[in-house]
């Protein structure tokens, strides 16, 4: 057995295996994504089974084992526990969770997305945000760290700081004027002044202070269905968790319904 370290992270996703055990994707600030073994995570009173559950935040102990991290002991920091009481919330938590895991890689430096990620959570848990603008806000930052920063300081064509009538580009990662799209035949979402503002704010602004903005009516729904659209543009994929969190909002589950 190599020597035990201590590290902080989260549980993107858990697997589980054999009679009692689970595999878990867990991404900290230091390592990226690891994968490891939670031996005896499902037994009824195991020490480690809050923390091996999706979302957990904990500090951890872990050690290598052949090819294989293990997990032998866990200190939960944060377990979220209005989203795990809200069949909605927590669906948003895990789109939050599968996005990250599509982006990061192992080895290599997650701090700024664990951040992302963690005040991303807090403010479901916490704060009084509306959800389609913390979604829309993450999905544009975690692209953004990622290396998809969108072009929306001003027009790709003209230059023109305030583009009237705006438009995204989400294949090309621009925002052009009505008048210099042209005849493009490029997938194009209307913007408004404000969803271009709130654009601009989540790009550029100090990560603490990323959610320092409100939205509503249809320059929220511009603004989240512009984010939504650009994220899965440029990484090219579905994801299962946004399928169903959508599928419940178009259901109008009911917010607070226990998930347990």
């Amino acid at each position: 057995m190599s020597e035990k370290f201590v590290t902080r992270g989260i549980v993107l996703r858990e697997t589980q295996t054999k009679e009692s055990d689970k595999i878990l994707t867990i991404l900290t600030a230091e390592r990226g994504r690891i994968a490891v073994i939670a031996r005896g995570a499902r037994r009824k009173n195991s020490r480690i089974a809050a923390a091996s559950e999706l979302l957990a935040y904990s500090e951890l102990v872990l050690y290598e084992r052949g090819n294989w991290m293990m997990l032998d002991e866990a200190s939960t920091l944060e377990l979220w526990k209005s989203v795990r009481g809200d069949v909605e919330l927590l669906s948003l938590g895990s789109y939050f969770a599968e996005m990250a895991e599509a982006v990061t890689g192992e080895g290599e430096s997650a701090d700024a997305i664990l951040a992302l990620l963690l005040n991303s959570l807090y403010a479901l848990d916490k704060l009084d945000k509306p959800q389609e603008l913390v979604k829309a806000a993450f999905e544009l930052r975690l692209l953004s760290l990622a290396g998809y920063e969108p072009l929306v300081s001003d027009c790709a064509v003209c230059g023109a700081e305030a583009p009237e009538s705006p438009l995204l580009d989400v294949n090309e990662g621009v925002v052009v004027c009505a008048a210099c799209a042209g005849a493009a035949t490029g997938n194009m979402l209307r913007l408004d002044p404000g969803a271009l503002a709130a654009m601009r704010h989540v790009v550029r602004s100090e990560p603490k202070r990323m959610l320092s903005f409100l939205l509503s009516g249809d320059t929220l729904a511009r603004f989240s269905d512009a984010c939504e659209a650009f994220a899965l543009a440029q990484l090219d994929r579905s994801f299962r968790t946004l399928d169903f969190y959508k599928s419940l909002r178009s259901r109008g589950a009911f917010p607070g319904k226990s998930c347990e």
